[in-house]
Order: structure tokens, then C-alpha cells, then sequence
């Protein structure tokens, strides 16, 4: 067995990465144990390991005590049998004594065995998880192995990645030996070996298709601010832009529409609208509820609470609520507020200021008014002093026109 077990322990090394000194010190650890197990008794006993010519030697390690404090040979060995030994000795030292059972070359063996194939898949876990954890929150490519009642199994290169329930497109169907492409959403290990978990729903899935159709958002020009999406059926997208000669929404769009409606092809036809982010925040809710017409948004006095009231006309109310409540609900997760949709007939019941805002218009009339008599008064009073003044005029220039004719 020696000879195999060092030319086993060479080929981990060479092929697997693992070094022969982690597999040697868990073989000890193992021997400890199953002689203990074995033999009842492991307080004192150590594994050696030949490197030479592979062998493992059970040590029982020994106290030295005068010999009428003897109590327990297991741990202590006297003074006389410790000089028959060695005539150094003296008491308090340890001596090493092998105590290798006749079957212990069985049992080294299968525990061998059994720790070399432990740490061969513990390697192998953390070869995985190091390798495809650079992949984590990106876009990679598989083929669809098989699936089941809770997986689609993904193969993507050398590993097979799961996809649950819950992160498959309600409106795709997978099909071994399909190419798809898949979102890489969680690289771990647990006690059965590395884990690798893809998704298709995840919101983060049309970034990254943005990402690689976008350039502009892939350079850091156009920046996608927030995502909500329902997988399968519609999503929506607000972007703003650092230059502001470009049109984030234009520019996502693309030319006839190329840029989204690949994307859109990617994703099974789901639906999806650009919007453009808006610091003012009734600007961004009324963006966000496109293809709606917004009337006004009004926010309660708690700004912690972000509820927004949105009136829109009448004829738009359920355009703007969406099939089934979708686009209001998709502009609340895109925008961060509880958005409350009324249709503009019911404002006067909503708006509790209406009668007190209408009496300060009123107020603010009767002012506007009586500033405007006065200011047409005194107009009237320029006027006929105008007036006057031209009267005089003519009066004062026959007068002296006069004199003029009785001096000559």
C-alpha cells in the first residue's frame, strides 16, 4: 500500500492542487479517531507518517513515573522499564512507544481512502466556487441539461448550474440542449459541494442586456438609475444622462427601435418602457407612469413616508392604473413612492385645501382689482391734467402773439 498511497498523493498534487502535507496531517487526524473508535483509547496516541516508504505507525506517547506511582500504563510507564529502555531516561520525560495494531494496515488504508476522496471534492468545490465567482451578478451562456419539478439544470462549461422556480420566465419553456442565456446570481458551497445558482427573472438580468447593447451604458454616459420589472410581462427602465446633449431614452431605444427590441427578443417579447429619470419628483412619477397623461402630482406633508397623490384626466384612469393595477404598480418599485391614482372629476373630494386655496384666489382678486382702479385712476388724473395743459398752451402763445403785433 506505501507505494500506491505516494504515488497517489503525487498525482493530487500535480493534478488536483492539493498538497501532501493537508492530505497526510487529515489522514492522522482520521487514524487518531478510528483508532480511538477502535481501540477505546486515543488520549495519548499520535500518527506518524514515513515519507519514505509511506507507512503510517500508531505512537503511544508515555509519561515516565518512579515505579510506586504507577497508576495507569496506558499513559505512564515506570522508571525501571523507562532505563531498560534507555538509561537517559529520568522521571517526567516522555517516551514515544509504537503501538500499531496487526490490522491497522486495513484500516489506514480505508481511512486513506476516504479522506483522499473528502478532500478531493472539498478541492474541487473551491476550485469551482474560485473560478466561477469572478462570474457572480454577470451574464454567461449554458446549454439546458434536464430539469425537474424544482430545477432547470444548466450546463456552463465544466459545472452544472441550477435555475429554480422562481427564476424561470413564466413564458419560456426549457428544453434540453437549448442555449440560453442566464444570470449568474449566487456562486456558494454547502455540505454537498459548490453550488452555482442562474436566473432569468432577476431584475439585474436587463441591466446587463442594456449593458452589452448600450454602449453608452456601458461606458458610464447613460445610467440606469432604477429597475422594476415583472419577468415575462413588462418591465420599465429609468436612465438619465451625464452629457446633456444626449437622450438617455433616444439613446436606449436606438435607431427605429433596433437597440430595445433585441433586447426585448432576448427576454420572450416581454414588454419594455424607457423612461427618463427626473430629479423633481413629480416630474419622474409622471415619467414613470407613461404611456399615461399626468395632470398633477401632489405629496402628503410627511416627505418620509413618500406618498404621492397623481391626478390624471378622466379618460386616461385606467391607462394609468394598468391591466390588472401593473403600471402603477411598476412606477411605485421604479420610483420608491406609494403612488394614489384619482381621475381629475374627483379632485374637489380629494384636494382638502381646495375651498381654503379658492378663498385666497378670491382674496387675491379683490387685491388685483382695487390695485387696478387705482392704477386707472391716476391714469385718469394724468390724463385731464394732459389735457389741460394743452389747453393752456395755444392760449398763451395767442397772448404773446398779440403783443408782438401791438409793438410793431
Amino acid at each position: 500500500m506505501s507505494k500506491e498511497m505516494l504515488e497517489a498523493f503525487a498525482t493530487l498534487e500535480d493534478k488536483k492542487g492539493i498538497k501532501q502535507d493537508v492530505i497526510v496531517d487529515a489522514i492522522k487526524a482520521a487514524l487518531v479517531a478510528a483508532y480511538k473508535k477502535n481501540y477505546n483509547q486515543a488520549q495519548n496516541v499520535e500518527v506518524d507518517f514515513d515519507e519514505r516508504k509511506g507507512n503510517f505507525k500508531v505512537m503511544a506517547v508515555k509519561k515516565v513515573v518512579d515505579d510506586d506511582q504507577l497508576q495507569d500504563d496506558r499513559l505512564e510507564v515506570s522508571l525501571s522499564d523507562a532505563l531498560a529502555v534507555n538509561k537517559a531516561y529520568e522521571v517526567g520525560d516522555e517516551i514515544r512507544f509504537e503501538v500499531t495494531p496487526k490490522n491497522f494496515g486495513r484500516i489506514a488504508a480505508q481511512t486513506a481512502k476516504q479522506v483522499i476522496m473528502q478532500r478531493l471534492r472539498e478541492a474541487e468545490r473551491n476550485h469551482i466556487v474560485d473560478e466561477y465567482s469572478q462570474y457572480e451578478d454577470e451574464l454567461i451562456t449554458g446549454t439546458v441539461e434536464r430539469r425537474d419539478n424544482r430545477f432547470v439544470y444548466v450546463k456552463i462549461g465544466n459545472v452544472e448550474a441550477v435555475m429554480p422556480r422562481h427564476d424561470q420566465m413564466p413564458n419560456e419553456t426549457y428544453n434540453p440542449q437549448d442555449q440560453i442565456r442566464v444570470l449568474v446570481t449566487k456562486v456558494g458551497s454547502d455540505s454537498k459541494g459548490a453550488q452555482i445558482v442562474v436566473s432569468r427573472t432577476a431584475p439585474d438580468m436587463v441591466k446587463r442586456l442594456f449593458e452589452q447593447e448600450v454602449p453608452e451604458i456601458y461606458d458610464g454616459t447613460v445610467e440606469i438609475v432604477s429597475i422594476a420589472r415583472e419577468a415575462g410581462d413588462r418591465t420599465k427602465i429609468a436612465v438619465k444622462s451625464a452629457d446633456p446633449n444626449i437622450d438617455p431614452v433616444g439613446t436606449c431605444v436606438g435607431q427605429h427601435g433596433s437597440r430595445v427590441q433585441n433586447i426585448v427578443n432576448e427576454l420572450g417579447g416581454e414588454n419594455i418602457d424607457i423612461v427618463k429619470y427626473e430629479d423633481d419628483p413629480s416630474d419622474y412619477i409622471a415619467n414613470a407612469l407613461n404611456p399615461a397623461e399626468v395632470i398633477a402630482v401632489q405629496f402628503g406633508e410627511d416627505e418620509e413616508d413618500k406618498n404621492a397623490l397623481v391626478i390624471v384626466p378622466d379618460y386616461q384612469l385606467s391607462l394609468a392604473i394598468g391591466k390588472k393595477g401593473q403600471n402603477v404598480r411598476l412606477a411605485a418599485r421604479l420610483t420608491g413612492y406609494k403612488i394614489d391614482i384619482r381621475p381629475e372629476s374627483e379632485v374637489e373630494f380629494v384636494d382638502e385645501d381646495s375651498s381654503g386655496a379658492d378663498d385666497d384666489t378670491s382674496d387675491n382678486a379683490n387685491n388685483e382689482d382695487v390695485q387696478q382702479a387705482s392704477e386707472d385712476n391716476q391714469t385718469e388724473e394724468v390724463a385731464e391734467q394732459t389735457e389741460q395743459a394743452q389747453e393752456t398752451e395755444p392760449e398763451e402763445e395767442t397772448d404773446k402773439t398779440e403783443e408782438d403785433n401791438t409793438e410793431d
